[in-house]
């Protein structure tokens, strides 16, 4: 791997080194890049959502739904955005008045409801997370196949100590 190439983190790293002795620099190179590029693909979709004219809440709503392809009830779609089920009927207002969601009554049970999203609804999301997405294949296409697998493996290794904390 060895890049020659020096980022800022270098430069972080190279000034605390000194100053906390038991410092890991391949640990705080890691964790600061991390950081970093979290910071910078937050950026990324921020911007993208001021193009798209969509707040957070939208698109995350609107990014939950299209999860569940297209179609969810209110309660599974406050699930997967951890909110309580009574707080989701906002949003899907909002959603529904933009004509980004229609609600209609459940074709097996009358009393329930589902949220659909429309063309109109899948175009903003899809054009928001273009944006995104296109970053991170800039930012990523510097890996070949194998490294990025890699990378991941690596990642999941971590995420698994975290999640399992």
């Amino acid at each position: 791997m060895g890049d020659t190439a020096r980022d800022r983190t270098d430069e972080h790293v190279e000034r605390w080194t000194p100053i906390l002795p038991g410092l890991d620099p391949d640990i705080e190179g890691a964790v600061t890049r991390m950081v970093k590029l979290v910071e910078h693909l937050k950026h990324v979709r921020d911007r993208s959502l001021v193009a798209s004219d969509l707040q957070r809440h939208e698109y995350d709503t609107l990014h939950a739904l299209a999860g569940r392809h297209g179609s969810a009830t209110p309660s599974q779609l406050a699930a997967d955005l951890g909110m309580a089920p009574n707080s989701i009927t906002g949003r899907l207002d909002g959603l529904e008045r933009r004509g980004f969601v229609r609600r209609t009554p459940s074709a097996t049970d009358r009393r329930r409801i589902v949220v659909e999203l429309t063309d109109e609804g899948r175009g903003v999301w899809l054009a928001a997370m273009g944006g995104v997405g296109h970053e991170e294949y800039r930012l990523l296409g510097v890996l070949n196949a194998n490294e990025r697998r890699v990378l991941s493996d690596l990642l999941r290794r971590v995420m698994l100590r975290a999640e399992n904390s």
